[in-house]
């Protein structure tokens, strides 16, 4: 079920008037509605995969009561091993199992020796990456004495399965969303109206500009060996914002979605786009997975408490990982490394730190030296994009090698490129609005409160029909982090 689809459009009005009109406001039926919702969600998906979800979920909810209960410290490692092994085991089986056999097998070939791998038509269960981590966090920290198990079975399954996040995060943790889910919950108008606003920009921003953005870079991407170089920076470009667009507008509808249900999750996004280098963009590219990893990875291996040679050895570590968690495909890993090589030289230099407030804060205007930092790191994002996006590696080197031609210096052309005018226009817009709301939580939310109520009210009109209408005319892509 879709975000951006008429079914959810259908669903959630349902849940949200049985949630506050028809449960007394009851936390416990409120909880209990929430779990076969978002059951219910997830089986829209395929059925067969909720059974997935709720092992996934017994696993970590009995490890997490055993390890507490455990006499000895023996008994509770053995309990906290044997979850992390099912709950990688089965993550690696279902989105890394023929990766692994391929590759190993083009090894074997590379030194002589062939055979057939054994590959399996295996089907990846939506938003598997994701509850696993939830489920791993949770575990992690009982363990290390962080939190105590939840004893209320529907409270940590709301935790795991809460049908906004579900599928492609926020990565949650039990410190934060369990607490909420736990204690009474208010109708408050004023979250709601604050809901609805980002509501409103998340599908504006994955139904108008990632999606109209996703029609021009496919076309671009997968008939590449057609188009110069200069019409491949111009795909890429539109893979750039479509990418976030598309993540972060799902962000916004889910975060979105919580606040009307009186819960609030981990913000995913901060404008990463109007970074000034690389460690900033990725305090700002997908939050909640980043800091998982800070926490769970980069910490316990010895975070920036050593020298220089194990902070690059770390970050390595985390950023291979990071793109590893992505995808089975050297795409994904090479795009890792070359985040971690953008980001090395603020890390020798210990410059990495620099850039901790929003560009430009209590300015209309940035300086030049912070335009021209943007401008960098922006650059540096397409490029390393080019391998995020691309089939396999000779693909993406395909395509930088004709990045790296004089055809770069040739005037871009594709069937239909003189149609992108209206794409331009809304990315403008969009770029304005994102400029405007940046020192907020999302773009929306103060934009327009000081305005007349007509003008206020016309401007949210307008994004409406803007939205409606491309729904209409649109094919209603899936979310591109459905697939990870």
């Amino acid at each position: 079920m879709l975000f951006n689809s008429i079914y959810f459009a259908i669903f959630f009005p349902i849940v949200f008037m049985l949630y506050w009109f028809f449960t007394n406001k009851n936390v416990k039926t409120q909880n209990v509605l929430l779990l076969l919702s978002s059951y219910f969600f997830y089986a829209c998906w395929d059925w067969r995969f909720l059974f997935l979800l709720v092992f996934s979920t017994l696993l970590d909810y009995f490890t997490g009561l055993k390890m507490y209960e455990a006499k000895n410290n023996s008994t509770k490692k053995n309990w906290f091993y044997l979850s992390i092994l099912i709950n990688l085991g089965f993550l690696g089986f279902f989105k890394y199992y023929n990766f692994f056999i391929s590759s190993f097998a083009e090894a074997m070939s590379n030194v002589g020796l062939h055979f057939n791998p054994w590959t399996l038509n295996i089907l990846l269960p939506v938003g598997i990456s994701f509850y696993t981590f939830h489920g791993l966090s949770y575990v992690i920290d009982i363990y290390k004495g962080k939190i105590k198990p939840e004893n209320n079975f529907v409270d940590y399954s709301v935790f795991v399965s809460f049908f906004p996040l579900l599928v492609a995060g926020p990565i949650e943790r039990a410190t934060h969303l369990l607490p909420q889910i736990q204690q009474p919950r208010i109708f408050d108008y004023r979250k709601m109206v604050d809901g609805l606003r980002q509501i409103l920009w998340g599908l504006f921003k994955k139904i108008v500009i990632a999606d109209s953005c996703a029609e021009y870079a496919n076309l671009i991407f997968n008939t590449s060996s057609e188009y110069s170089g200069s019409t491949l920076i111009l795909g890429a470009l539109f893979f750039t914002f479509q990418i976030y667009c598309d993540f972060s507008g799902y962000s916004d509808i889910a975060l979105g979605t919580a606040r009307l249900l009186g819960i609030d999750l981990l913000r995913n996004f901060a404008f990463p786009y109007f970074s000034r280098d690389i460690a900033e963009f990725w305090r700002r590219w997908h939050i909640s997975l980043s800091t998982w990893f800070r926490d769970y990875l980069y910490i316990p291996l010895g975070g920036s408490k050593g020298g220089t040679w194990m902070k690059i050895r770390n970050t390595f570590i985390i950023f291979l990982v990071s793109g590893f968690w992505h995808g089975a495909n050297w795409t994904f890993i090479i795009w890792g490394l070359l985040n971690a090589l953008y980001i090395m030289p603020s890390i020798i230099f210990k410059t990495n730190r620099i850039n901790l407030d929003i560009v430009a804060k209590g300015r209309q205007l940035p300086t030049m030296k912070e335009l021209f930092s943007m401008t960098i790191t922006f650059c540096l994002t397409i490029f390393a994009w080019i391998f995020f996006r691309a089939e396999n590696l000779h693909h993406a080197f395909q395509i930088v090698s004709k990045i790296f031609s004089s055809s770069s210096f040739k005037i871009p052309y594709f069937p239909g490129i003189g149609l992108t005018i209206s794409i331009w226009i809304y990315l403008l817009f969009f770029i304005i609005i994102e400029w405007s709301g940046r020192e907020q939580q999302f773009a929306l939310k103060l934009l327009g409160t000081s305005w007349s109520r007509s003008f206020r009210w016309s401007f949210y009109g307008l994004l409406v029909f803007i939205i409606f209408y491309y729904s209409l005319s649109g094919s209603n892509n899936e979310f591109i982090y459905f697939q990870f």
